[in-house]
């Protein structure tokens, strides 16, 4: 019953997400050191920095109209985590629903997760899946190829300002450019490599210019301006001002207990996306850079490789779960949906006759799965249990304080 009535069922859950979410924000943008207001005051009061434009916007509107930068950064984060919702609800309302996907859809590392973890609820990661979805949206065959290599020529640059690790996920955008070619030649694979090259550029730009402490105290002035204060990701914009210093602020962390924790979180975590990719083939063998695999499971490993530096770099783990996992559902529903790839069906009923057999079994598994669990933001921190009942028990806490 749930699979024939899961776009009913679907757009429930979303709603429910999405009150939950805009409590939550409009609960933490009081709070004085909450490192999700912290990263949207980034500004280039201090000069032309990383992670700045969104910060400026919000700065000149609080300033033109007198309101408080923390309460235009709550309709900021509002509006932008709606239309977020709301389009990934266009995205997956219509797939064709099975066992398996339903696994996939309600993974706790993927939209879940922000509203679990409220510490990562409306970073800036979410221009990066909204821009990843239009770019998805420009590639579909119902577009011309130069559609799609324009708008990264002109979009991937903008989201490099909003945020500039979209660096490590540019390998998706590059696999969804190359499924719309069946043979690529020299004009096509230069076509492409411009389409990349303002974004990194800029991306490089950041990367060995970062903000000298004159111009950070100007943007902190700015903040004090404004009744502020720069701290958590803002004041990182300086600590951790290097390349060198990103890497070396995660070596102390480190530990076995970690690694096995997110070896697992992953493991578990990505077992159903990863499951329906290594049951799922490309339709046509002579696409280039796909025809000499044999399913989709070690492409999508190859997409995801550079995500390492960043888990090297911050010690965020659990956003950069959630945002691998993220661009990589996304991207294998535009392979789906494209008829780029098919999945083997018959493999993945025998999978639920042998292993699961039992309707109840199937239901408590999916349960404990989706709702019994969910990683933290930060690499030290421990699994969180249950937010099935933490969500509303959080709710209902906060507003009988």
């Amino acid at each position: 019953m749930f699979i024939n009535k899961f776009k009913n069922y679907f757009l429930l859950y979303l709603s429910l997400l999405l009150l939950f979410g805009i409590f939550f924000l409009y609960e933490k943008h009081i709070i004085g050191n909450d490192s999700t207001i912290s990263e949207w005051m980034i500004n280039y009061q201090g000069g032309f920095i990383k992670r700045g434009v969104i910060g400026e916007i919000c700065f000149q509107i609080a300033q033109f109209f007198n309101i408080k930068l923390r309460f235009i950064i709550f309709l900021f984060q509002s509006i932008i985590y709606s239309v977020y919702i709301i389009m990934i609800f266009q995205y997956l309302k219509n797939i064709k629903i099975n066992y398996l996907i339903l696994f996939v859809i309600f993974s706790p590392i993927f939209i879940l997760y922000p509203v679990a973890e409220i510490e990562v609820l409306a970073r800036k990661e979410l221009f990066i899946f909204i821009g990843f979805l239009l770019f998805l949206n420009f590639s579909s065959s119902r577009y011309k190829d130069n559609v799609s290599l324009l708008y990264n020529f002109i979009v991937l640059p903008i989201l490099c300002l909003i945020w500039e690790p979209v660096i490590f996920f540019f390998p998706f955008f590059l696999g969804v450019l190359i499924s719309r070619f069946e043979n690529l030649n020299k004009k096509n694979i230069f076509k492409i490599f411009v389409s990349f090259l303002p974004a990194t550029i800029l991306c490089s730009f950041f990367a060995f210019n970062p903000i000298t402490k004159e111009n950070h105290i100007l943007m902190v002035n700015s903040l004090n301006g404004m009744g502020e204060s720069c701290y958590m990701s803002c004041a990182l914009l300086l600590s951790k001002s290097s390349i060198y210093a990103q890497f070396k602020s995660n070596f102390n962390i480190y530990s076995f207990t970690i690694f096995l924790r997110y070896f697992l979180i992953i493991i578990i975590g990505f077992g159903p996306i990863f499951l329906l990719s290594f049951y799922s083939k490309f339709k046509n063998k002579n696409y280039f850079f796909f025809k000499k695999f044999k399913n989709l499971l070690f492409p999508v490993l190859i997409l995801l490789s550079p995500v390492i530096l960043l888990f090297a770099m911050a010690s965020d783990w659990g956003r950069w779960v959630n945002i691998s996992y993220t661009f990589t559902i996304l991207f294998y529903f535009f392979l789906l949906e494209n008829k780029v790839i098919i999945y083997d069906e018959l493999k993945i009923v025998y999978l639920y006759k042998k292993f699961i057999k039992k309707g109840y079994i199937l239901i408590i598994l999916f349960i404990v799965f989706a709702f019994g669990w969910n990683p933290k933001t930060s690499l030290g921190g421990d699994v969180g249990s249950k937010p099935i009942y933490q969500i509303p028990y959080k709710t209902i806490k906060m507003l009988l304080k």
